[in-house]
């Protein structure tokens, strides 16, 4: 069983970020990623928000960067699944499927996935018309006809982020009344080029390329139209990574972590950081600052500071 000071779950902007700083106190911090470094942000064509880059860039590339400026000051990287993660007297056990880590502290970097429609083709068309963060790719649909799936807060604020870039901005809700508060929903009801479609799903997506096209169905009628756009932004909910952590820390009602202003969870030690815990920005620069105080946090903890 491998020991460290400490190990990072999860290699997102806010683990990588962890991981740099932790290294960089000079504690032996191990990174535990499952897919490729930069998480979420690895699917955005471009990154236009995050300071430092004014004329944008690629997620995967920025992404990439990170993992580099990690890695230099000296963060251990691995790929492994984690399955759960336990208190073992004064160290917590991280159990991946590569072999079981052994650490004084532990920050938690899982992250979210985006709720997907379930439709055939989806995969194949996400980066290419369908997307899951306008804030990320909204500037791609510059004068283009798009629309939002969903009827929450942050399906009618994509709607509103849209409506600065495209021509006009379809939102599809299920039902006929949104679930936005109703601040967020008068301010998308006076834009004009905002339009609403009622009682209505997405049964069906065409493109070959790219997406082009909608199929809708009315749930009240069975009845299916078309709907021609460039672009669609799913805003139906996030699935947080959270399930191996069930064990050791209470989660909220929808299965994010909570923390204070350092990053710390109730269980001394554990920290979470990023789009996992409760209350988070879900942005870069967010993540990023997350990732810089809970290292600054678990580095004073260890040190008995």
């Amino acid at each position: 069983m491998k020991e460290y000071e400490a190990v990072v779950i999860g290699g997102g902007p806010a683990g990588l970020t962890a991981g740099l700083y932790l290294s960089r106190y000079g504690l032996n911090t191990l990174l535990v990623e499952r897919g490729l470094p930069g998480g979420q942000i690895v699917n955005a064509g471009r990154v236009e928000n995050y300071p430092g880059f004014p004329n944008g860039i690629s997620g995967m590339d920025l992404g990439q960067l990170m993992q580099e400026q990690a890695a230099k000051f000296g963060l251990n990287f691995t790929t492994a699944e984690v399955s759960g993660l336990k208190r073992e007297e004064k160290l917590f056990k991280t159990v991946t499927d590569d072999g079981d880590l052994l650490s004084g502290v532990v920050v938690i970097a899982s992250g979210s996935n985006y709720r997907k429609m379930g439709l055939e083709d989806e995969e194949r068309l996400t980066g290419r018309g369908i997307s899951y963060c306008a804030t990320c790719d909204g500037f791609l649909f510059r004068d283009k006809d798009v629309a939002v799936v969903g009827g929450g807060d942050t399906a009618v604020s994509d709607a509103l982020e849209l409506s600065q870039h495209a021509r006009r901005v379809y939102v599809i809700h299920r039902r006929d009344q949104l679930r936005a508060s109703q601040v967020v929903q008068k301010a998308a009801m006076a834009v004009a080029k905002i339009e609403f479609v009622w009682n209505s799903i997405v049964v069906q997506l065409e493109g070959e390329e790219k997406l082009s096209n909608l199929v809708l169905k009315d749930v009240k009628t069975g009845v299916t139209s078309k709907l021609e756009v460039s672009g669609v932004f799913v805003a139906i909910g996030l699935i947080p990574n959270s399930d191996p952590f069930r064990g050791i820390i209470d989660l909220d009602e929808v299965g994010n972590i909570p923390t204070d202003e350092l990053m710390r969870t109730p269980v001394p030690g554990l920290y979470a950081v990023g789009d996992i815990r409760r209350n988070s920005a879900r942005q870069v620069a967010a993540a990023v600052g997350d990732g810089a105080v809970a290292a600054k946090s678990a580095f004073g903890y260890l040190k008995g500071g």
